[in-house]
């Protein structure tokens, strides 16, 4: 179950790998078109997250993206 508002456009999201430091891991940022965040997960664990958001289903083709993405670096999402 989704727990965003109907009004969000999934074709309008970008992604952010974030590298994170000493203990903090690596993370991934979902973002709107108007850059709230809709997703913050582990990189090594997005299930859940993607799970709440209602992209479960596309979480092999997100974390396809995120593999090859540098980290700090935004790019649309086009799933």
């Amino acid at each position: 179950m989704a727990i965003l508002p109907e009004n969000i456009n999934f074709e309008d999201m970008y992604v952010i790998k974030v590298k994170g430091i000493a203990k903090i891991p690596d993370y991934v940022q979902l973002r709107d078109d108007e850059f709230t965040l809709l997703a913050y997960f582990r990189v090594d664990r997005p299930d859940k997250s993607l799970q709440k958001i209602g992209l479960g289903d596309k979480a092999e083709a997100i974390m396809s993206l995120v593999k090859d993405l540098p980290f700090g670096k935004i790019m649309k999402l086009e799933i």
